[in-house]
């Protein structure tokens, strides 16, 4: 019998760690949250507003029965290990099974590892801790502030508007989303013209007069100038500049989604569903491993081991001229920033050795991961810049070239890089320093409104700007489309008119709430309280403060949209007939509840199957009062023939019963004949 309990909360993770571990360790699975605050207490939030925001956590449905195994795994053993992920949210749930489980600080510690592979799972042992309840109480908050600004907003915005949710990092994203649509919308686009000069083998713009900046701001001036230009250039100076061009710091979140949107073209949900696979694990040939580090990270640090090992393979594969240097951030870590950054668990495991393994998906990402990762230990990459100033007539042109001279990085990271070279003549050998031009030509251009939003550009704004968390972002994008308040168009957000109506009338009465800052400094907040420097509840208390009187005079003093009218009247009381939301929808009633409940039913579509064998009804499509579907005669309950799969309408050749189709096979529904 297995002394010692291990409990993760992925079911995909136990086979592998179960395998590390050996026969004296059960492994098992959580499958994620086990409990959630409750609907009940005050407006339903779950907590005792009164008594400094106490939570009140009931069990997940469904998931009785897993607690319940979970507590005989752990009468089965001597001592447990709570192994959920690494973050706050980890660290919360690992809370939630030790004051479930009836644990203690005797028989139970906290491990964590970075990675799904046999040296971290077994080091994670030597480094077993209790539980950090400053990081329990910062994810705790943070539940509750959701959870409070949700219920109650969405509460508002059901009753005043045509929304149906908002939230506390949603209602900002979206609000980024509106304010750059307006900006769009208020842009008034201005005229300019450029002048290029075309020789034989480059080409160069005109940019300045007499050194001075110049801007030429419509067609008269610019015929101005062709004016006073000859085909003759004086070559004024050449400058030559060797740069450098840095490697990449590895991924975080946040930069993992950006790149994968913009050079792969995965949406921030997919990558991040992808990632969590390759994470938790992918089977090889002789083993089942994950090939990436945890995926949810602010962190750009990366252990000491894999950069030794990086380096030595750089050293090997490429010559120590090829080996960088470490990355190291400028921002003050915190708790959240204790893991390190995205990265394969061996650099040793190319993509091409595993790609047998993988979905063309998991490779591609797998992929960019690792060349990003064996990319920012790589050395600069060098290049040769050429600026080459022309004069003409006291009119400044102006030719760049860039040549790469050392590829450092771009080794193995071009694929995922835009750069490209652009060579210049060698100006040295022209005599008389004068260049002849074979055409110099004008072009009209008008100046561009800012660009909407992409996944990518979302992303990164919400990271500068400190709204939310990256691991987060994935979740929030999605909610504003299936709330209906914004729509990807060409792969860049544009709000609906419900959209800019619900961040309107949250602006009207939520400005000093709803706003980017305020956003900001409560992830701070949040960051103070896992480092134990601020007590949770007065965070929650300092924030219902001004909240609550707030949704008060929201509630007493928004104007209510009206519902839109069909064009129907009531068939009970003569009202008009409205759209209304409802839980599951929008629906069809009487414009006068709660006087009259009139409530329009729809006509449900009848999928007939076949003619009933017991009666002159027919076989139709039903479904159960807890949404199954199943197959009944349409004359019920005069008749009540039944199937929960299919029939076929044919009858049993051995029994004459209905022949059914079940798993893709046709087989009686009575006896064991099969077709």
């Amino acid at each position: 019998m297995a002394k010692k309990l291990v409990i993760v909360e992925s079911p995909a993770k136990v086979k592998p760690i179960g395998k590390y571990l050996g026969n004296d360790y059960l492994v098992t699975s959580s499958k994620g949250h086990i409990r959630d605050l409750s609907t009940k207490g005050k407006y339903g939030l779950g907590v005792d507003i009164e008594n400094h925001f106490q939570p009140n956590y009931v069990t997940i449905k469904g998931k009785k029965s897993v607690i319940d195994e979970l507590k005989k795994d752990v009468k089965k053993t001597d001592f447990v290990y709570l192994a959920t992920d690494p973050d706050r949210e980890g660290e919360a749930i690992s809370w939630h099974l030790y004051d479930v489980l009836g644990l203690n600080e005797s028989n139970s510690e906290r491990i964590v590892f970075n990675e799904i592979t046999k040296n971290a799972v077994i080091d994670s042992l030597k480094h077993a801790r209790k539980i950090d309840q400053n990081l329990v109480n910062s994810q705790e908050t943070r539940r509750i502030l959701d959870r409070i600004i949700g219920f109650r907003l969405s509460k508002l915005m059901q009753y005043k508007t045509s929304g149906s949710s908002a939230g506390r990092v949603q209602s900002v994203a979206l609000k980024l989303i509106v304010d750059r649509e307006r900006e769009i919308e208020s842009f008034q686009k201005e005229e300019y013209w450029t002048i290029t000069a075309h020789f034989s083998e480059m080409d160069a713009e005109l940019y300045e007069y007499n050194h001075k900046k110049l801007e030429i701001k419509n067609e008269i001036e610019c015929n101005e100038i062709l004016d006073h230009l000859s085909n003759a250039f004086q070559i004024e100076s050449v400058d030559k500049k060797e740069k450098e061009k840095s490697s990449p710091t590895p991924f975080t979140t946040s930069t993992l989604q950006q790149i994968a949107s913009s050079k792969l073209g995965m949406r921030a949900k997919k990558t991040m569903m992808i990632a969590q696979k390759l994470y938790e694990g992918i089977e090889l040939s002789n083993e089942t491993v994950g090939l990436i580090t945890y995926m949810r990270t602010d962190s750009i640090r990366l252990s000491n081991d894999f950069i030794h090992d990086t380096f030595h393979y750089i050293e090997s594969k490429y010559g120590k001229e090829y080996i960088g240097v470490v990355k190291t951030s400028k921002k003050t870590e915190n708790v959240q920033d204790a893991h390190e950054a995205i990265r394969p668990t061996s650099i040793e495991r190319t993509p091409e050795s595993v790609r047998p393994y993988l979905s063309d998906d998991e490779y591609k990402l797998y992929r960019l991961i690792y060349y990003r990762a064996l990319a920012c230990l790589m050395h600069s990459a060098k290049t040769a810049n050429t600026t080459v100033v022309l004069d003409n007539n006291n009119y400044q042109f102006k030719s760049t070239g860039q040549v790469i001279v050392f590829d450092g990085y771009l080794k193995v990271y071009s694929d995922y890089e835009d750069l490209t070279e652009s060579t210049l003549p060698p100006l040295d050998s022209y005599q008389s320093n004068v260049l002849v031009s074979n055409t110099i030509e004008k072009e009209q251009h008008f100046t561009q409104p800012p660009a909407r939003y992409t996944e990518a550009k979302l992303v990164r704004a919400m990271e500068e700007l400190g709204i939310g968390r990256p691991s987060t972002y994935a979740k929030t994008m999605d909610t504003i489309q299936s709330r209906g308040y914004a729509n990807l168009v060409d792969k860049k957000f544009v709000p609906t008119e419900i959209g800019i109506e619900v961040t309107d009338k949250l602006q009207e009465h939520f400005s000093h709430i709803i706003n980017v800052k305020y956003t900001a400094d409560m992830e701070t907040d949040l960051d103070k309280i896992a480092e134990g420097k601020q007590v949770w509840y007065e965070t929650l208390e300092k924030f219902y403060h001004d909240f609550d009187p707030a949704l008060k005079d929201a509630f007493d003093k928004m104007e209510k949209k009206e519902p839109e009218k069909t064009g129907e009247s009531c068939p009970n009381c003569g009202n008009p007939l409205v759209v209304r939301k409802g839980r599951y929808g929008t629906f069809v009633a009487c414009s006068n509840y709660p006087e009259c409940k009139y409530v329009k039913s729809e006509p449900k579509e009848v999928v007939e199957i076949c003619n009933c064998p017991n009666c002159n009804g027919k076989i139709v499509e039903k479904k159960s009062k807890k949404g199954k579907v199943f197959y009944g005669c349409n004359n019920y309950p005069t008749c009540k023939t039944a199937y929960w799969d299919q029939p076929t309408g044919e009858k049993c050749p051995e029994c004459g019963s209905m022949l059914i189709t079940k798993k893709n096979k046709i087989k009686c529904s009575s006896c064991d004949y099969e077709k």
